[in-house]
């Protein structure tokens, strides 16, 4: 093997290892979008329970059925 094609296989190599990383970065890129996203709905569902507890720290499970 010559030189020439040793330079040559080697570019090949790296141009397919550049791609692979570009693609690589697209994933993770796309994967810390959706994180993000789903801990901005995690957020607002915790604000949502919150919001919907009584002031007094009892939950609808605390309370006695209207037949008691």
């Amino acid at each position: 093997m010559t030189s020439d094609e040793r330079i040559t296989n080697i570019e090949v190599k790296l141009s397919f290892t550049e791609d692979l990383v570009e693609e690589l970065n697209q994933t993770i890129y796309k994967q810390q979008q959706q994180i993000d996203m789903l801990i901005n709905e995690a957020r607002a569902l915790k604000l949502q329970m919150a919001s919907n507890l009584p002031s007094d720290g009892n939950t609808p499970r605390d309370e006695l059925p209207p037949h008691y």
